[in-house]
């Protein structure tokens, strides 16, 4: 059974009700590797070790134990747990969140999609409709590739061209801090780097608060 990175909260409800749902709120995690096996990363910060769901692709470029680390961290959140899903590359988590809007591709799967081809094969298969490719893949049944081919093939971008979504450059720590911030205000997440995109586009690194009042005006308009 595979297992899911996951950041447990304990805390008592009141009249035994069930706590409320708690909001997405970790996009991006840097500290020391303590651990990594093919889809599971332990990763040290501030004296918390999160626990980590990884692709293949990722542990693959991981460095070794001990190393500093910084992984693009996508939230699933659930009734008792958040569980972690980090990737090395903001593309492949940027794919594995289009799979996501996939009837019937939860996290789990997802992560063993992008562990059983690499993405750039992945976006051309489904662009070109190329069922019998996506079916090699462990997990992925006809159905199953019929729907992603349906749903996602015009979302993925022509391979080789440019596109600021799956393309877009690495975010440093501070943008990473802005993007956090305007999805913890309710933004989805990809509205936060359209916008960051936008205030940093053609300027030289700016200050957390310059950024963030920019790319917040920009989504106000």
């Amino acid at each position: 059974m595979e297992r899911e990175g996951k950041v447990y909260f304990i805390g008592a409800a009141r009249g035994g009700q069930r706590c409320r749902t708690i909001p997405p709120m970790i996009a991006h995690l840097r500290g020391t590797l303590l651990a990594k096996r093919p889809n599971q990363a332990i990763v040290e910060t501030h004296g918390v070790g999160y626990d980590v769901s990884i692709s293949v692709p990722t542990f693959t470029e991981m460095p070794a134990a001990g190393a500093d680390v910084a992984l693009h961290i996508h939230t699933h959140v659930r009734e008792d747990a958040l569980s972690l899903y980090g990737f090395l590359r903001l593309a492949e988590k940027q794919l594995f969140e289009k799979l996501l809007t996939v009837s019937g591709i939860g996290p789990t799967l997802a992560i063993k999609i992008l562990s059983g081809m690499p993405a750039d094969e992945m976006v051309g298969a489904i662009r070109g409709g190329d069922l019998a490719r996506l079916t090699r893949i462990p997990g992925i049944g006809r159905k199953t590739a019929e729907r992603m081919v349906l749903e996602l093939r015009d979302k993925l971008p022509i391979a080789g061209a440019s596109d600021t979504s799956m393309g877009a450059p690495q975010a440093s720590p501070v943008e990473e801090d802005v993007i956090s911030a305007l999805v913890n205000l309710g933004y989805p997440r990809a509205a936060a780097e359209k916008a960051l995109l936008a205030a940093r586009s053609g300027k030289s690194p700016q200050s957390f608060d310059l950024l963030f009042r920019e790319a917040l005006g920009s989504l106000s308009k």
